[in-house]
Protein backbone atom coordinates (compact mmCIF):
# COMPACT_ATOMS: atom_id res chain seq x y z
CA UNK A 1 0.00 0.00 0.00
CA UNK A 2 1.13 3.65 -0.82
CA UNK A 3 2.05 6.14 1.25
CA UNK A 4 -0.15 9.48 0.45
CA UNK A 5 2.36 11.29 1.63
CA UNK A 6 5.30 12.24 -1.09
CA UNK A 7 8.75 11.02 -1.08
CA UNK A 8 11.38 13.22 -0.20
CA UNK A 9 13.33 14.75 -2.77
CA UNK A 10 17.05 14.74 -2.01
CA UNK A 11 19.22 18.22 -2.33
CA UNK A 12 18.96 18.92 -5.66
CA UNK A 13 22.03 21.02 -7.60
CA UNK A 14 20.94 24.27 -8.97
CA UNK A 15 22.88 25.80 -11.96
CA UNK A 16 24.52 28.84 -11.95
CA UNK A 17 26.98 31.26 -14.54
CA UNK A 18 29.99 32.32 -13.71
CA UNK A 19 32.22 33.86 -15.59
CA UNK A 20 35.80 32.23 -16.87
CA UNK A 21 38.00 33.55 -19.36
CA UNK A 22 39.69 31.10 -21.46
CA UNK A 23 41.96 31.52 -23.82
CA UNK A 24 40.40 31.21 -27.15
CA UNK A 25 37.11 33.64 -26.27
CA UNK A 26 37.41 35.64 -23.26
CA UNK A 27 33.67 36.27 -23.36
CA UNK A 28 32.32 32.70 -22.91
CA UNK A 29 31.23 31.19 -19.57
CA UNK A 30 31.24 27.71 -18.01
CA UNK A 31 28.46 26.48 -15.82
CA UNK A 32 29.54 25.06 -12.68
CA UNK A 33 27.02 23.22 -10.55
CA UNK A 34 27.03 24.18 -6.29
CA UNK A 35 24.78 22.40 -3.74
CA UNK A 36 21.35 23.98 -2.60
CA UNK A 37 22.29 24.95 1.07
CA UNK A 38 20.05 22.77 4.00
CA UNK A 39 17.28 24.30 5.15
CA UNK A 40 17.77 25.68 8.66
CA UNK A 41 15.13 25.04 11.61
CA UNK A 42 11.92 25.63 11.01
CA UNK A 43 10.93 29.58 11.80
CA UNK A 44 7.68 30.56 13.08
CA UNK A 45 5.85 33.25 11.24
CA UNK A 46 5.73 36.44 13.34
CA UNK A 47 2.48 36.44 13.62
CA UNK A 48 -0.43 33.20 13.55
CA UNK A 49 -2.52 32.40 10.80
CA UNK A 50 -5.70 31.19 12.58
CA UNK A 51 -8.61 28.69 10.89
CA UNK A 52 -12.75 29.54 10.81
CA UNK A 53 -14.35 32.22 13.14
CA UNK A 54 -10.68 32.34 14.83
CA UNK A 55 -9.47 34.48 11.89
CA UNK A 56 -11.87 37.66 13.25
CA UNK A 57 -9.87 39.61 15.80
CA UNK A 58 -13.22 40.65 17.38
CA UNK A 59 -14.07 36.50 17.69
CA UNK A 60 -10.21 35.82 19.71
CA UNK A 61 -10.75 38.89 21.49
CA UNK A 62 -14.53 37.88 22.79
CA UNK A 63 -13.81 34.68 23.89
CA UNK A 64 -10.48 36.13 26.00
CA UNK A 65 -12.95 39.40 27.42
CA UNK A 66 -15.75 36.43 28.29
CA UNK A 67 -13.07 34.83 30.55
CA UNK A 68 -11.63 38.13 32.32
CA UNK A 69 -15.51 38.72 32.88
CA UNK A 70 -16.50 35.82 34.36
CA UNK A 71 -13.50 36.23 36.84
CA UNK A 72 -14.24 40.16 37.42
CA UNK A 73 -17.95 39.25 37.60
CA UNK A 74 -17.83 36.21 40.29
CA UNK A 75 -15.24 39.00 42.35
CA UNK A 76 -17.31 41.44 42.00
CA UNK A 77 -20.51 39.38 43.05
CA UNK A 78 -18.42 38.07 46.37
CA UNK A 79 -17.73 41.89 47.32
CA UNK A 80 -21.57 42.86 47.13
CA UNK A 81 -22.53 40.17 49.13
CA UNK A 82 -19.60 40.69 51.66
CA UNK A 83 -20.08 44.78 51.76
CA UNK A 84 -23.99 44.49 51.26
CA UNK A 85 -25.22 44.05 54.98
CA UNK A 86 -22.88 47.26 56.31
CA UNK A 87 -23.09 49.66 53.17
CA UNK A 88 -26.62 48.85 51.89
CA UNK A 89 -27.69 47.92 47.85
CA UNK A 90 -26.39 50.96 46.06
CA UNK A 91 -22.69 51.54 48.15
CA UNK A 92 -21.91 47.96 48.16
CA UNK A 93 -22.90 47.80 44.31
CA UNK A 94 -20.49 50.70 43.53
CA UNK A 95 -18.24 49.61 45.44
CA UNK A 96 -17.64 46.52 44.15
CA UNK A 97 -17.74 47.50 40.41
CA UNK A 98 -15.04 49.97 41.26
CA UNK A 99 -12.65 48.00 42.68
CA UNK A 100 -13.51 44.87 39.80
CA UNK A 101 -13.60 47.89 36.91
CA UNK A 102 -9.73 48.76 37.97
CA UNK A 103 -9.16 45.24 37.89
CA UNK A 104 -11.19 44.53 34.78
CA UNK A 105 -9.63 47.58 33.02
CA UNK A 106 -5.86 45.80 33.94
CA UNK A 107 -6.81 42.32 32.65
CA UNK A 108 -8.00 43.52 29.09
CA UNK A 109 -5.43 45.44 28.53
CA UNK A 110 -3.25 42.62 29.14
CA UNK A 111 -4.98 39.55 28.19
CA UNK A 112 -7.81 40.83 25.64
CA UNK A 113 -5.80 43.30 24.05
CA UNK A 114 -2.75 42.30 24.04
CA UNK A 115 -1.16 45.72 25.34
CA UNK A 116 1.87 44.76 27.53
CA UNK A 117 4.28 48.18 27.71
CA UNK A 118 3.08 50.17 30.09
CA UNK A 119 2.57 53.66 27.86
CA UNK A 120 -0.23 55.06 27.89
CA UNK A 121 -1.62 52.77 31.25
CA UNK A 122 -2.71 55.04 33.29
CA UNK A 123 -4.89 57.07 30.34
CA UNK A 124 -6.02 53.95 30.01
CA UNK A 125 -6.79 53.43 33.33
CA UNK A 126 -8.62 57.06 33.52
CA UNK A 127 -10.75 56.61 30.48
CA UNK A 128 -11.56 53.02 32.27
CA UNK A 129 -13.35 55.58 35.01
CA UNK A 130 -16.09 56.13 32.52
CA UNK A 131 -16.50 52.64 31.75
CA UNK A 132 -17.54 52.08 35.86
CA UNK A 133 -19.63 55.34 35.41
CA UNK A 134 -21.20 53.51 32.73
CA UNK A 135 -22.25 50.32 34.67
CA UNK A 136 -22.78 52.34 37.40
CA UNK A 137 -25.58 53.90 35.80
CA UNK A 138 -26.89 50.85 34.48
CA UNK A 139 -26.34 48.36 37.41
CA UNK A 140 -27.67 50.86 39.69
CA UNK A 141 -30.70 52.17 38.13
CA UNK A 142 -31.58 48.72 37.43
CA UNK A 143 -31.11 48.29 41.36
CA UNK A 144 -33.40 51.38 41.77
CA UNK A 145 -36.15 49.89 39.46
CA UNK A 146 -35.88 46.63 41.47
CA UNK A 147 -36.51 48.05 44.41
CA UNK A 148 -39.07 50.41 43.10
CA UNK A 149 -41.15 47.69 42.01
CA UNK A 150 -40.40 45.51 45.09
CA UNK A 151 -39.13 47.67 47.69
CA UNK A 152 -38.93 43.85 50.44
CA UNK A 153 -36.80 42.66 47.52
CA UNK A 154 -34.00 39.97 48.62
CA UNK A 155 -30.24 39.81 48.43
CA UNK A 156 -30.41 37.33 46.05
CA UNK A 157 -32.95 39.41 44.29
CA UNK A 158 -30.16 42.23 44.04
CA UNK A 159 -27.94 39.72 42.93
CA UNK A 160 -29.64 38.42 40.17
CA UNK A 161 -30.85 42.47 39.59
CA UNK A 162 -27.16 43.15 39.35
CA UNK A 163 -25.97 40.33 37.58
CA UNK A 164 -28.52 40.44 34.25
CA UNK A 165 -28.16 44.74 33.76
CA UNK A 166 -24.48 43.79 34.37
CA UNK A 167 -24.76 41.33 30.83
CA UNK A 168 -25.68 44.86 29.31
CA UNK A 169 -23.00 46.92 31.31
CA UNK A 170 -20.77 43.99 29.63
CA UNK A 171 -21.38 44.86 26.20
CA UNK A 172 -21.37 48.24 26.51
CA UNK A 173 -17.81 48.01 28.45
CA UNK A 174 -16.37 45.60 25.34
CA UNK A 175 -17.84 48.23 22.74
CA UNK A 176 -16.11 51.16 24.45
CA UNK A 177 -12.95 48.98 25.48
CA UNK A 178 -12.83 48.02 21.56
CA UNK A 179 -13.18 51.00 20.02
CA UNK A 180 -12.45 53.91 22.18
CA UNK A 181 -10.18 53.27 25.02
CA UNK A 182 -7.42 50.15 23.28
CA UNK A 183 -8.76 51.01 19.56
CA UNK A 184 -4.86 50.76 18.41
CA UNK A 185 -4.94 47.41 19.62
CA UNK A 186 -8.44 46.52 18.22
CA UNK A 187 -6.93 44.35 15.26
CA UNK A 188 -5.34 41.41 17.98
Amino acid sequence: MESPAAPVAEPTQRTQQQAVPQQAEPDSTVRQTEPVPEPGPARFPATRHYRGVLRFPVIRQLIRFTGVGIVCTATSLALYALLRPWLGPQLANAAALIITSVMNTALNRRLTFKITDQRRAARDHLKGLVLILVALVITGGSLGVLHWLRPDATVADELLTTTLSGFLATAARFTLLRHWIFRRARHR
